[in-house]
């Protein structure tokens, strides 16, 4: 797309991005009936993996006894069914199909991934309301009225961010906002760099301008946990302090936890979620389970999909569950 065409492609500059949002199937909509099927194991390369290269997939992980599941069931299929053929479904018992649940990590149920280009792209958990579904939708497939330009324009804001070009990213995000003001992605964004060059007021007023129906949306939720984590981090003190402690007594898990929240603070996600890790293997009940239940907390902070949260839970299924 042009810069003559795109608002937004003047700032992007350097950082313009091929984005493939949006595309129909090549021979038009799915048939309604092609939209949503069950898979197995066996064929889940083949429903989700391979289908996925086409266009996205919606993988919905329940099971008969999960309440929440029954509820969410109805909603995405008629959501799905709305988006003609921008997604499909595909619903896989995890009771009767666990490898792949297990490979990805979920440990709580209704989980639905989304899948591009044969990978996971984006996620969430628990029967979520209408609006967030179609949100959510809209964000992995694409709608009409001029979305392909905002994504390209947000493609090219997370790519100046990430060569450290802040101010240009900042000015993308602003952009965005100001055509579409309640545009999670944007605000998300635009917050998390506020606070992280330390101005945590102007960071909860972007988080402010969130409508009440998105407060929820999983990227608000991970930055306003993030902020959460750092502010009790900063009361920790000193990280070397605390390692002198565990040299002297590698069962302080006290020192142990308050070092992962200071390590996660500043970016060391491994090493936070391996001293959480070690707690959570020495001893389940220490702080009622608080190990475990800290590692969720920086799970929603880092992100769904991102790779430490991946790891981190296969490690902690294993040790649940082993």
């Amino acid at each position: 797309m042009s810069n003559e065409s795109n608002p937004f492609g003047g700032m992007a500059g350097q950082y313009a991005t091929n984005v493939q949002f949006g595309a129909a199937p090549a021979n038009g909509a799915a048939p309604v009936a092609d939209l949503i099927k069950d898979t197995t194991t066996a064929a889940f390369s083949a429903d989700v993996i391979q289908e996925s290269r086409k266009q996205p997939v919606l993988v919905d992980f329940w099971a008969p006894w999960c309440g929440p599941c029954k509820q969410l069931t109805p909603v995405i299929e008629r959501v799905v069914q709305a988006a003609g053929g921008r997604v499909k479904l595909v619903k896989m018992n995890i009771d009767d199909h666990p490898a792949i649940a297990g490979q990805l990590g979920i440990q709580s149920i209704p989980a639905v991934i989304a899948f591009k280009n044969g990978q996971p792209v984006d996620g969430f958990m628990g029967a979520v309301p209408e609006s967030q579904i179609r949100d959510f939708i809209d964000k992995i497939a694409g709608k009409d009225g001029g979305q392909p330009q905002i994504a390209e324009a947000l493609a090219a804001a997370a790519e100046a961010r990430e060569a450290g070009d802040l101010q240009t990213a900042v000015q993308i995000y602003d952009a965005v906002l100001e055509q579409v003001p309640d545009n999670i992605d944007a605000i998300a964004a635009l917050a998390d760099i506020l606070f992280e060059a330390g101005d945590v007021e102007g960071a909860n007023e972007v988080l402010a301008r969130a409508p009440d129906d998105k407060k929820s949306a999983a990227a608000l939720v991970s930055v306003r946990t993030k902020m959460a984590l750092a502010e009790e981090a900063a009361a920790l003190g000193d990280s070397a302090e605390l390692e002198r402690r565990l040299a002297l007594d590698p069962g302080d898990h006290q020192a142990r936890f308050d070092l992962a929240m200071i390590q996660n603070a500043k970016g060391q996600r491994t090493e936070a979620a391996d001293n959480l890790l070690a707690i959570v293997k020495a001893d389940r009940t220490w702080n009622d389970d608080g190990a475990r239940a800290q590692l969720l907390k920086l799970f929603e902070a880092w992100g769904f999909t991102d790779e430490v949260t991946l790891s981190t839970r296969r490690k902690l299924s294993s040790l649940l569950f082993s």
